[in-house]
């Protein structure tokens, strides 16, 4: 199948299941069409136990779908930009301390947790798998997903300072996550040595320079805007900011997340105020809205078809299994800590913690990253990686599922114990 039948099958599936679930169970959009993707795919799974040449069939249309090249250099960078047009950049700095830690200390945290955790359970199920890859395990599980947190709130309705704070370190900390994530890949393929100065290296390349640069063309797009006073025009504009800024900033070796974030930022808060007028900023939301839509409801298809090419075997199911305690545990450590250090009150603190460690989806990205390491190098194959893929797509359904129908009941327990707020402002 080409390109636009395969975006045809998937817009449709989309559709279709977006439509069962409406008149069927009314779930959480997004999770309900991961749900009856995954159905199908079991579908596909036990009649190709009688017919094998109609799962080879479908799990060759599957594989057709670069899926870390579809989310991280595609879907993401529109995304992120829709999801930081609606987020007001004053709330955000009066968080600035708590997102700042969360988004530096809270990954680097979490990803040495959980890489020496996979590491002890890899070795009890003899598994091989070199430290460095249950590092890199460590970095793309620990980052949380803003594709899922943002659609999650926008539906929950939670208070507008929690809203921020968890919506603040989602949008931010992917970016950071996938720059430890690159470091350690160098240092496991033999391409750089695994040393602090390279890190602080390329984290001052990928991050600060995604964001100055994120900030430079979103400042050029919004002079654009002060001369314009079409609609249409306007929202071309924002397309060209978000299609052609990612996509330049990942040829300059830039966080094109990052980079989409302050792009976003910037237009969603001085261009509104300034360049757009009361009806363009409703046409051009409305837009960014069904675009956003769009996309979320295609990925989360895809990530429920692409059960069809992981490994499932036992050892790996279980070692899946085994890890989604270990991350939960090392993102409510993450968490603690930086919210420790911002906050005083030890019922506030305990309460924040508890929300944003149940809070912390992971989503397509961390399967994307996961998707993404080499399966050979230097003329030999990476065993590690089709252990990281299952595990990762393990944790990751269960984040979805359970955490994303769960986090409503859980936010709700938090902040209405005995009728109050339990989260004062930090």
């Amino acid at each position: 199948m080409g390109l636009y039948e395969i975006l045809a099958a998937l817009l449709t599936l989309s559709a279709l299941f977006s439509f069962l679930n409406y008149h069927l169970f009314r779930l959480p959009t997004t999770i309900a069409l991961m749900i009856f993707s995954l159905a199908l795919s079991a579908v596909v799974i036990a009649v190709g136990i009688y017919v094998p040449a109609f799962r080879a069939a479908a799990t060759e249309l599957v594989a057709q779908v670069d899926f870390d090249e579809t989310v991280l250099h595609g879907m993401l960078g529109f995304l992120l930009f829709a999801g930081a047009l609606h987020i007001n950049f004053n709330d955000l700095t009066r968080h600035w301390a708590l997102i700042g830690l969360l988004i530096t200390v809270g990954v680097v945290l979490s990803t040495l947790i959980v890489g020496a955790a996979a590491w002890a359970v890899f070795g009890a199920l003899g598994i091989e798998v070199r430290f460095l890859y249950c590092l890199l395990f460590g970095a793309l599980i620990s980052p949380t997903d803003p594709i899922a947190v943002i659609g999650l709130l926008r539906q929950m309705g939670v208070p507008k300072e929690l809203e921020i704070k968890i919506a603040g370190e989602s949008l931010f900390n992917d970016g950071v996550g996938v720059v430890v994530f690159l470091g350690l890949l160098e240092a496991a393929t033999g391409q750089h040595e695994l040393e602090f100065g390279h890190f602080g290296l390329l984290f001052l390349q990928e991050a600060v320079g995604g964001a100055v640069f994120g900030l430079a063309i979103g400042y050029i797009a919004y002079r654009m805007l002060l001369t314009v006073d079409n609609h249409h025009v306007e929202i071309l504009i924002s397309i060209a900011l978000a299609a052609g800024g990612d996509a330049l900033a990942t040829r300059l070796h830039l966080s094109g997340p990052i980079a989409m974030v302050m792009a976003g930022l910037l237009i969603g808060n001085h261009g509104r105020r300034f360049a757009l007028s009361g009806k363009t900023a409703e046409n051009l939301d409305t837009f960014w809205e069904l675009i956003d839509e769009i996309l979320n409801a295609i990925l989360f298809v895809l990530i429920g078809l692409e059960i069809l090419v992981i490994s499932l075997e036992t050892s790996l199911l279980v070692a899946g299994l085994l890890m989604i305690p270990v991350t939960l545990l090392a993102r409510g450590v993450a968490v603690a800590v930086p919210v420790s250090l911002v906050m005083r009150d030890r019922e506030s603190t305990a309460a924040l913690t508890k929300i944003l460690t149940w809070g912390g989806l992971r989503g397509g990205i961390s399967v994307a990253l996961a998707l993404s390491l080499p399966r050979a190098v230097g003329g030999q194959n990476i065993a590690e990686r089709d252990v990281l893929i299952t595990v990762t797509y393990i944790v990751v359904l269960f984040s979805i599922l359970v955490q994303g129908l769960t986090i409503k009941r859980v936010i709700g327990s938090v902040l209405h114990r005995d009728g109050t707020d339990a989260l004062p402002p930090a």
